[in-house]
């Protein structure tokens, strides 16, 4: 029988057949322009919902899963570093495709194409939102409208995040794995032939470039009102979100496995763990003065999957809320830098 337990490891999600998803804190963008890719200031913590039975909402232990704290318009971006085997990556904010616009499916589709491709695609910002870009996440309470899920669907229901992984089928995975054992035969012969006519030791093995701004791993009371936060957009960044090039049908039609991610308030997080949320984030002009990288990240083999008119007309929080950004400093033109091309508790699924 399939395995299809999510697991938390340090604060990376682990769905079945090897995808790794972890949550990373960022600089939020101007809503106007088009940036590079902003580094990032660490992971968000995950925790699973069943551990604070007592103290979470009576909601959030029917849908399971796990959550995290975010402050009011901070952004994020998902990291897939460490995905092992290829998958096709659903990911939903509100129950809403992130890459697609349309609902949350049980099953991937094309036209339009409604998941992502890993491990190829490294890390997702944001909404695919226009040719090359994408407009980045943004958590804002529910109730004002301000949610990709308020503007898509006219209701905030969900809120928070949902992913749910589909592995290659048996006969197309196999074939994957025979490539890959081929791939492995061609880089070991180069780097005996360059090791020979070099005259030293083999040059090391390329690695999957690193996600931006990537952090190293992380070394009760009564049922509260839920804290409703989801997700809207703020500014646009370039960033590729890659089209298959496999035929749909090389995909399971049934999830590996799938998990609701609640966003949390910091006072709710503190109620719920007992822990003391992340710090509030760096201010613009500080993080810009510290002269840490931004990134610039383009495959040219890969091709942009065009964005549908549904996420294009998604419109930025500061419609709702007003523009609380201090003036902007971009980063100078050496910190944007190009880029190439252990297992804890299950986490509990639930009714969503």
């Amino acid at each position: 029988m399939t395995d299809t337990t999510v697991r938390i490891d340090g604060n990376t999600l682990r769905l079945p057949g090897g995808t790794a998803v972890r949550f990373i804190r960022t600089l939020r963008l101007p809503e106007t322009g088009t940036h590079a890719l902003p580094p990032g200031l660490g992971e968000f913590p995950v925790r699973r919902v069943a551990d604070y039975a007592e103290s979470v909402p009576e909601a959030w232990r029917a849908r399971g899963g796990v959550m995290l704290p975010v402050y009011l318009r901070e952004a994020m971006w998902l990291s897939f570093a460490g995905t092992k085997e290829p998958a096709a990556l659903q990911v939903g904010v509100g129950k809403v495709c992130a890459v697609s616009g349309r609902p949350w499916s049980d099953r991937p589709a094309r036209d339009p194409q409604n998941y992502l491709v890993l491990p190829r695609q490294p890390w997702l910002d944001g909404i695919n939102s226009g040719k090359g870009t994408v407009r980045q996440f943004v958590a804002v309470p529910l109730g004002l409208g301000a949610t990709v899920e308020g503007q898509v669907t006219g209701e905030e229901v969900w809120g928070g995040v949902q992913l749910q992984s589909f592995p290659l089928n048996p006969e197309a995975l196999a074939r994957w794995r025979e490539e890959e054992r081929e791939r492995e035969r061609l880089r070991a012969e180069r780097a005996r032939f360059s090791a020979h006519t070099a005259g030293f030791g083999a040059a090391p093995a390329m690695a999957a470039p690193p996600a931006p701004g990537a952090a190293p791993a992380a070394s009760g009371g009564a049922p509260r009102a839920a804290a409703a936060m989801g997700l809207g957009v703020g500014g646009s960044m370039r960033q590729e979100v890659y089209q298959d090039d496999r035929p749909l049908s090389d995909w399971s039609e049934r999830p590996a496995g799938r998990v609701f991610v609640h966003l949390v308030t910091p006072p709710q997080w503190r109620s719920i763990t007992g822990e003391a949320p992340p710090p509030s984030p760096v201010d613009r002009a500080a993080y810009t003065r510290a002269g840490l990288p931004w990134f610039d990240y383009y495959d040219q083999d890969a091709r942009d999957l065009e964005p549908t008119d549904t996420l294009r007309s998604v419109k930025p929080v500061g419609d709702w809320l007003g523009d609380d950004h201090e003036p902007w400093q971009p980063p100078s033109p050496h910190q944007v830098k190009p880029l190439g091309d252990a297992q804890g508790e299950p986490v509990e699924d639930g009714d969503w």
